[in-house]
């Protein structure tokens, strides 16, 4: 049985999480889905798998309301569901960071895209911020890339001022598995008074699924949060 995984979010309000977890539930539900979505006033997280032409129609039934008709999805083929079961779940927040200034639906830092990313890391004035806990870096990171050494995501923050210095470093460039922790840590750094904010647009996955394998700065493999563990670099 081969079946597509989907990784997504969006930050944008939401006035009507509970409604949307009933929707959203049913129509997954109905689609023989399985996975985790997460819903907060804030936008949408979720990663999930289903037949891939279940996937497709799900999606399209998505972006038919016009808050996500700009939803970016990173899909992948696997042999199987990779979940057990189906989550949608309403939190306080689709990522928790508790840092006043993370608000990516106010601003985030610069978008780079997977082909222009190894030019800009290359650059000895920029300063390569992994932006994932400990044990995701040690499966595998960007040459070069500083390792905060973080046990949650909430702890960059002690990292960015203790070790990051607006005056001195001008250029932050950063990245994560699939982009969305640093949309609220690019946006951080933006309110701490850091002038050039980059992040790599569609995280180490994208990545990986774009850049090949001879031009690759990632080093060993990247963690995904599934039955899956860590996945091989290109």
């Amino acid at each position: 049985m081969t079946v597509t995984v989907a990784a997504f979010y969006k930050f944008v309000h939401l006035d009507d999480p509970e409604i949307l977890r009933a929707r959203l539930g049913a129509s997954m539900t109905a689609r023989d889905m399985k996975g985790t979505v997460l819903l907060a006033r804030e936008g949408i997280n979720g990663t999930v798998s289903a037949a891939p032409e279940q996937m497709m129609a799900f999606l399209a039934e998505v972006r038919a309301d016009p808050r996500f008709a700009d939803l970016i999805t990173k899909e992948a083929p696997s042999d199987d569901h990779p979940f057990k079961r189906l989550k949608v779940k309403i939190k306080p927040a689709i990522l928790t960071f508790r840092h006043p200034g993370a608000d990516p639906a106010t601003r985030v830092g610069t978008y780079v895209k997977p082909a222009a990313w190894n030019a800009l890391v290359s650059d000895p004035d920029v300063v390569l911020l992994d932006t994932r806990n400990a044990y995701e870096v040690a499966a595998g990171t960007f040459r070069g890339a500083l390792d905060p050494k973080t046990r949650n995501f909430g702890e960059l923050a002690d990292f960015v001022r203790e070790h990051l210095d607006p005056a001195r470093h001008k250029r932050i460039s950063m990245f994560c598995t699939g982009g969305i922790r640093c949309e609220k840590a690019s946006a951080y750094l933006l309110s701490q008074g850091f002038a050039e904010v980059y992040h790599l647009e569609g995280g180490i996955l994208k990545y990986l699924a774009e850049v090949p394998p001879e031009e690759s700065l990632f080093d060993g493999g990247c963690f995904v949060f599934d039955e899956r563990g860590a996945v091989v670099g290109n």
